[in-house]
């Protein structure tokens, strides 16, 4: 589980698609871009960055993205599964506890994009900024991030 319940979300995206698998809580980038509106373009495009540096982050991927053969079974409505390839919620503004964390968060601090989609409270070099740190992490490794991204 890398959300808990406890969130609030401001605002988030349904604009954009997902051809990968990836666990809700991590911090996804602009993968391709769409034109215009692009609600419907197959060429707006999220991924989780291997790299941080130069990424354009977006938000916090709200769904867990799946590869499952639907043939065989359904996707978990509970858990707000999409499949690999369908569009994907992303929170740009708002507040989520999460465990995608690389570091010791101390409250205030500045919350960095670091490798592979987690948030960082160093920055790595070109790495930007997707908002700050409301506590420190609880005994299961979870803290409460407040994400605010333009």
């Amino acid at each position: 589980m890398a959300l808990k319940g406890d969130r609030y979300e401001l605002d988030t995206d349904i604009s954009f698609f997902m051809n990968e698998t990836a666990a809700r809580g991590v911090v996804v980038s602009v993968s391709t871009q769409g034109s215009g509106s692009a609600m419907d373009s197959a060429a707006a495009l999220v991924t989780v960055a291997a790299n941080p540096s130069g990424a354009n982050p977006l938000g916090i991927l709200l769904n867990d993205v799946v590869n499952i053969d639907l043939t065989r079974q359904h996707l978990n409505q509970h858990k707000d599964e999409v499949q690999q390839g369908g569009k994907v919620t992303i929170l740009t503004k708002g507040n989520v506890v999460t465990d995608r964390i690389s570091g010791t968060p101390t409250a205030g601090g500045v919350a960095y994009l670091a490798a592979s989609g987690l948030i960082s409270t160093s920055q790595a070099t070109g790495a930007p900024a997707i908002g700050r740190f409301l506590s420190t992490k609880d005994a299961d490794g979870y803290a409460k991030v407040a994400v605010n991204l333009p």
